[in-house]
């Protein structure tokens, strides 16, 4: 007898910033795939509503109080917690000088490295730390961290960013070593361009062409000819692949980064 390929139906999961973006097709991708979905984020998508496979628990995941009572919620409502995805992020463009005309807005501030630090990098961290606690005690689980190519190969104008994706990184290793005795698997996502996400944004778009001396109307056609495969990523193609890393299908699968990129930053 053939049994379905993929199947989490056993599996509740928490997605921090699963009301949109990737977090969005993360989550509709789970429930596809017969998971529970949890979704922590702090505006809720209403899209979700009446699909008895998707919660919403409002969350600031730079709070720890307001996460671990998302956790307890959880806990108590299902007995355990299968995976974490840390998919909740913030980005914003930034030189460290500018070295094109001197203008102060186009430059990184302190309240800008606060504001990523505090979600990408302190989020993921409390969040983490309150799921471990419960997967620790259960003998098992995955905890799945979204890093960014950004994070690992730098990127102009994005320093402070990809330094809190560093950061993501570097948790993934150092806590699949802590937690492996536990049968605790830690894996990171590492994504480059991907379709229409924050650099549809106009203001971003111009912000973007200016750190890069580029044209405003043609950032993607600059970036596709990095790119071997020759296109962005596609947020399902993400979203399939996390659903396969929570899976038992990726049992063996742990203390890695994996690179979602289309071969962009391998040269």
């Amino acid at each position: 007898m053939n049994e379905k390929w993929l199947d989490l139906s056993k599996k509740v999961v928490i997605v921090t910033g699963g009301s949109n973006g990737i977090g969005e097709k993360i989550v509709e991708n789970l429930v596809g795939n017969g998971a529970k979905a949890i979704v922590a984020d702090i505006v809720k998508n209403n899209q979700h509503d009446g699909n008895k496979s998707i919660d919403y628990i409002k969350c600031d995941i730079s709070n720890k109080s307001e996460i671990e009572e998302m956790v307890k919620i959880v806990v108590d409502k299902y007995g355990r917690i299968d995976a974490l995805v840390n998919n909740a992020g913030v980005g914003r463009l930034g030189m460290l000088v500018d070295y094109h005309g001197g203008n102060p807005e186009y430059e990184a501030n302190e309240d800008d490295f606060d504001f990523m630090v505090r979600i990408n990098q302190k989020g993921t961290f409390l969040c983490s730390q309150a799921v471990a606690h419960v997967m620790i005690q259960q003998k098992s689980g995955v905890i799945i961290n979204i890093a960014s190519e950004a994070g690992i190969e730098g990127s102009i104008g994005q320093s402070l960013y990809a330094g809190t994706k560093a950061a993501v990184h570097a948790f993934g290793l150092s806590w699949a070593k802590e937690l492996g005795p536990y049968n605790i698997r830690v894996i990171g996502v590492e994504p480059g361009v991907n379709e229409r996400t924050n650099l549809s944004d106009e203001k971003m778009l111009k912000t973007q062409a200016y750190i890069r001396g580029q044209a405003s109307d043609n950032i993607y056609g600059d970036y596709r000819k990095k790119i071997p495969l020759g296109r962005e990523g596609k947020l399902n193609e993400i979203a399939d692949l996390i659903s396969y890393l929570i899976s038992d299908h990726a049992s063996y699968i742990t203390g890695t980064t994996i690179n979602i990129t289309g071969g962009k930053s391998k040269g």
